[in-house]
């Protein structure tokens, strides 16, 4: 697909960053987006590789949320840290998924993953709610594979 960072627009891409920082107004959850041009393994193992890489398990409370993509492949993956798991219901994520996967269908991938960490974000909140001393503790800019 040629360089994966071209594939949304400097624009489109400040959309996906002022989502994840919207979202993070409503939880302590911590939530980043990784684009990978493509996927040659278990997307899963892939999407959890990325996770440690960028010390997505490193949160106070553990919980971390990673949205992986990779472009070519068309895998998706939303996997949440040790601290989300341990607290939320088995089929958490599905609801998630679901909405984003829909718009891919569609060909809309601002939309689907605005609106997948938007509503990530507000899930989140019933059990990791947004404190006042709150630090953001990972930065909100997409990571790319290269």
């Amino acid at each position: 697909m040629g360089n994966v960072r071209n594939f949304f627009t400097t624009g489109q891409q400040q959309l996906l960053i002022d989502a994840i920082r919207e979202a993070e107004t409503e939880t302590s959850g911590e939530i980043r987006l990784h684009l990978d041009a493509s996927c040659d393994k278990n997307v899963f193992e892939r999407a959890l590789e990325v996770f440690n890489n960028l010390n997505m398990h490193r949160t106070k409370l553990q919980n971390g949320v990673l949205f992986y993509l990779a472009i070519d492949t068309r895998d998706f993956v939303i996997i949440g840290d040790k601290g989300i798991n341990d607290l939320v219901p088995e089929n958490f994520w599905d609801e998630v998924k679901d909405l984003v996967i829909s718009s891919f269908k569609q060909g809309n991938f601002i939309e689907g993953l605005t609106e997948g960490i938007k509503c990530c974000g507000s899930k989140l909140k019933t059990f990791f709610p947004y404190q006042s001393d709150d630090i953001n503790e990972l930065v909100d800019e997409i990571s790319f594979g290269d």
